[in-house]
């Protein structure tokens, strides 16, 4: 049954980021605001960089929001000592991916004023921007979010979240499925998705974390990763990734969203997160680490594996 959520508080948080965002521009806290605006297609919002305090009044908050903020600072990330302080609209599944390139040395605390936005959620198609955020309608990652409040924020307007009603956890349910299937079926049902890849790389580009300047699959000499969207090449590719975001993958599901072949990489991504949890006893959030459990040794781990 569809049940509505209570967005009503989005309109107070839209204000409150816009007056705390006039503040900060004119006292020259930051030289920009990275957050979001009103797009062109009705109800619908996209990124925006404000520099001057005159334009805040674009900045809005609604369930339309769904882009991860955070890949800004990382493709931008030798232009912002430059600059001076920046600020940055985050929800908390933002504010995890922001967390976690800290601890990569890709971001100083210091450089950011973080402005934390409460949220009910988020849709799950822009392709229908205009709709009301229901059950149906909130993006499977939100189904699952615990961090509907960020923490540890420069700014955060003070909201009182509504109560969301009860809803399937997707990711969940889909990954208790697939561990259900035999080893050859699993294989087959990821061959099966990846055969969909045509190599467009949105999932790197949208990808917080993918911030290197040069990706190690699109070397050459030697080639790592075959580059044409064939299933050897394509298979390489997605798990090379999903190994590469273990421990690190904040959740935000941009890789999945930005899709156009409707690969669910999200799903890839949260079964990962859970072998970590199982493992390791660990998992991305909002503690800053210098490394993640594939990238430290300890004498208790377990070796088992090993034959």
């Amino acid at each position: 049954m569809t049940q509505p959520i209570d967005t009503s508080i989005y309109a107070a948080v839209t204000e409150a980021i816009r007056s705390e965002a006039k503040r900060i521009l004119s006292e020259g806290q930051v030289s920009a605001i990275v957050g979001y605006a009103v797009a062109r297609r009705k109800g619908s919002a996209q990124p925006i960089v404000i520099s001057d305090a005159a334009d805040v009044s674009k900045l809005i908050f609604t369930p339309a929001c769904v882009n991860n903020l955070s890949v800004y600072l990382t493709k931008a990330k030798k232009e912002i000592p430059k600059n001076g302080k920046i600020g940055i609209v985050v929800k908390g599944c933002d504010l995890k991916a922001l967390v976690g390139l800290m601890g990569e040395s890709q971001l100083k605390r210091e450089d950011l004023f973080l402005i934390g936005v409460p949220c009910a959620g988020v849709l799950g198609s822009v392709l229908q921007p205009d709709t009301e955020l229901t059950s149906d309608t909130i993006a499977s990652k939100c189904r699952e979010c615990g961090e509907r409040l960020p923490q540890g924020c420069d700014f955060v307007p003070s909201v009182t979240l509504p109560a969301t009603p009860e809803q399937e956890q997707i990711y969940a349910a889909e990954i208790a499925r697939l561990e259900a299937l035999t080893p050859a079926e699993r294989w087959a049902y990821w061959k099966e998705q990846f055969s969909k890849c045509i190599k467009c790389y949105a999932c790197r580009q949208v990808c917080p974390f993918c911030f290197c300047e040069q990706c190690l699959c699109d070397r050459n000499k030697p080639q790592m990763v075959e580059t044409t969207p064939r299933p050897a090449g394509n298979f390489a590719w997605h798990v090379i990734r999903a190994m590469h975001l273990a421990g690190r993958c904040a959740g935000c599901a941009e890789c999945e969203r930005v899709c156009p072949m409707d690969i669910p990489l999200n799903l890839l991504n949260r079964k990962m997160a859970k072998e970590l949890k199982e493992l390791y006893d660990y998992e991305a959030g909002f503690e800053v680490n210098d490394k993640g459990p594939l990238a430290s040794y300890d004498d208790k781990d377990d070796q088992s594996f090993i034959k």
